[in-house]
């Protein structure tokens, strides 16, 4: 008999996909989003019913000890992606495009169908800008799913001068309004807001049709998504504003990544000590 995996998962927990979280923004249901970087951890977000999983180029930081993201290479992220959907059954899986895979729409395509048939990723993310909207069109045009991410700019810290608010003054926040609305026309099927006000986080989620996730964006996106080390605490140091630590309390990680999901399906997380 063949081993066919989609037909022997459990009819009651239907994967996640874009159409789910589509329908999820329209009905006004938050989208509960987390990082993660292997297989272990992969299955505790899977039964904590995460709706999407990032592996993002933060890995360079939390698992590899960098100062920033840009040492991440293509090897590094398809290797993690890999790791992580051997661990998952439901959520929707997105692979991190790193520093410098996609400068040409060629080597954004070889780059992006790697991490899909290698990694296992169903969608790829770009830290995407004006320029990077012709790289989102070409993606979405060969029917790669495509995350745009725009405000905060890890890949860029060095350009823009560190970690810091965006979308502050009104020109650069009418800007990142601007390319948030050419990314989706491109192509894009989620966008990902970082570190940016409240306010412009609401409007960016009214304007456009797909699903907004925030990190540092207010309450007022589709979705929230933290990176699972700062919020199960095991990063050291000084967390940004937006983190909240939910393993105070929490008797083990899965009962920290539940109560996450909850206030976020909740509305209760961020609060307005989390936003900018």
């Amino acid at each position: 008999m063949p081993m066919y995996k989609h037909l022997q998962r459990d009819a009651g927990r239907p994967p996640v996909t874009l159409a789910t979280l589509q329908r999820m923004k329209a009905d006004g249901e938050k989208i509960a989003c987390l990082t993660c970087y292997d297989a272990s951890f992969a299955l505790l977000l899977d039964a904590a019913e995460v709706d999407v999983v990032l592996v993002g180029d933060t890995l360079g930081m939390v698992i590899q000890g960098h100062d920033t993201t840009v040492p991440v290479s293509m090897d590094h992220m398809v290797y993690h992606t890999a790791a992580v959907a051997r661990g998952l059954q439901r959520p929707f899986l997105i692979g991190d495009m790193p520093f410098m895979s996609y400068p040409t729409k060629e080597l954004a395509l070889e780059n992006a169908v790697r991490l899909m048939q290698e990694g296992g990723a169903q969608m790829v993310k770009l830290e995407s800008g004006g320029k990077q909207t012709e790289i989102v069109e070409f993606l979405a045009g060969h029917d790669i799913a495509v995350c745009a991410h725009l405000g905060l700019k890890p890949q860029s810290v060095h350009k823009t001068g560190g970690f810091r608010v965006q979308g502050r003054e009104r020109e650069a926040a009418a800007r990142l309004l601007d390319e948030a609305r050419q990314l989706e026309a491109a192509g894009a099927d989620i966008v990902l807001l970082e570190c940016v006000p409240a306010a412009l986080g609401k409007t960016i989620t009214e304007v456009l049709h797909v699903p907004v996730i925030g990190i540092g964006a207010g309450p007022d996106t589709d979705g929230q998504i933290l990176v699972l080390y700062d919020m199960l605490d095991i990063t050291t140091g000084r967390k940004p504003r937006f983190v909240r630590n939910y393993m105070e309390g929490a008797g083990d990680n899965l009962e920290a990544l539940k109560r996450y999901v909850r206030s976020v399906k909740q509305r209760e997380y961020p609060a307005p000590e989390h936003c900018f």
